[in-house]
């Protein structure tokens, strides 16, 4: 079988026309008119966390940001051969330098607006593309854990978690220290990028780039559990769908059942090129849920009639929306005002 990364048809990019210009004080009176009525599921994308200094997989072209960007499938990590150690081999050195930006990332305005839609309950669902688990880091401290995975759906899974074959799972920060101890050399490169301010170039789901690197140095833990039960496993992966890798059904049923239950769908920040976002879509608009898109650049939703689109930058205007949709509430409620006075803006260097 035959697996391809996901991405905007060509004759989408082809066909698509100029956006049309909207003033930011316009986009924010119409964004606030389509949230008001409440009840909105949202489904956010890599677009969202750009200003955490998180790299957006496409730019305003609809292409790939990362030329040299040549994911591993799912087929290729998990294989127990010889060759699919090899593969483990490089995605675990990619993905142990291109970490800690992530996981020292922090939200911004655009995470802390829509935490401010969930917490005042105009945004019931939000469902989001992203692994980096900014969306939970905005409502940290006001919601319990539980209560942010009751109403927050990371659709692609999480890098924050790691599981072996056999289903045993370790915290990332964990598994960061056993690739440290296994691997003393590349500890000591890491810490040499971060003395010196450097980073890798890091994708949304931390894979880095590497040029001329022996990867068959890098040694894989196996699994202590396993190792326990009388099993050597090296077969480990983050908790995060890979392509060619299918979502789990309860997953892919929440995200069906948070559109039927929603009055409308916003999305944010996502070109929809992989589909488990566009069915979404695809299936409110069947629904005949009013859709409004939110995003810089061309999308897989463009040539489809009942799509309303508005082309900024959500961190120029969610704010704004916010203040608009809640009124009073905006200022009368101490932590929906530290909400939309918190977020950091520190989009990544395009020389990183």
């Amino acid at each position: 079988m035959r697996i391809s990364v996901p991405t905007i048809p060509a004759a989408v990019l082809a066909s698509t026309s100029p956006a049309k210009t909207i003033t930011p004080a316009a986009a924010v009176e119409r964004i606030a008119s389509f949230l008001a009525p409440g009840n909105v599921a949202t489904v956010t994308g890599a677009g969202v966390s750009v200003d955490s200094g998180i790299r957006a997989y496409r730019g305003s072209k609809g292409r790939y940001l990362n030329p040299n960007y040549k994911p591993i499938f799912y087929q290729e990590l998990v294989d127990s051969t010889e060759k699919g150690f090899a593969f483990r081999q490089r995605y675990w050195l990619r993905s142990y330098l291109g970490y800690k930006p992530v996981r020292n990332a922090l939200p911004n305005p655009t995470h802390y607006a829509l935490a401010a839609l969930q917490y005042t309950n105009v945004v019931p669902r939000l469902i989001t593309q992203n692994v980096d688990g900014l969306h939970h880091k905005a409502l940290a401290g006001v919601w319990t854990e539980a209560n942010i995975r009751e109403h927050i759906l990371e659709l692609h899974g999480t890098l924050h978690k790691v599981h072996c074959s056999h289903g045993h799972v370790v915290d990332r920060d964990t598994f960061q220290g056993r690739l440290s101890a296994a691997n003393p050399q590349w500890k000591a490169y890491l810490e040499g990028l971060e003395a010196t301010g450097q980073r890798p170039r890091t994708n949304p789901d931390g894979d880095v780039v590497l040029e001329d690197v022996d990867y068959s140095t890098f040694k894989v833990p196996e699994c202590p559990e396993c190792l326990l039960e009388d099993r050597r496993n090296s077969i480990l992966k983050p908790e995060l769908i890979f392509f060619g890798e299918s979502i789990r059904k309860e997953v892919r049923d929440r995200s069906y059942l948070d559109v039927e239950n929603c009055s409308r769908l916003f999305l944010v920040g996502t070109t929809l090129a992989t589909y488990s976002a566009f069915r979404l879509l695809k299936h409110a608009l069947e629904l005949k849920k009013p859709v409004l898109l939110l995003n810089v650049g061309p999308t897989r939703a463009d040539p489809l009639p009942g799509v309303e689109k508005i082309e900024l930058p959500s961190g120029a205007v969610l704010r704004d929306v916010v203040r608009t949709v809640l009124g009073s509430r905006a200022v009368q409620d101490t932590v929906v005002e530290r909400m939309l006075q918190s977020g950091v803006v520190r989009p990544p260097n395009d020389d990183e």
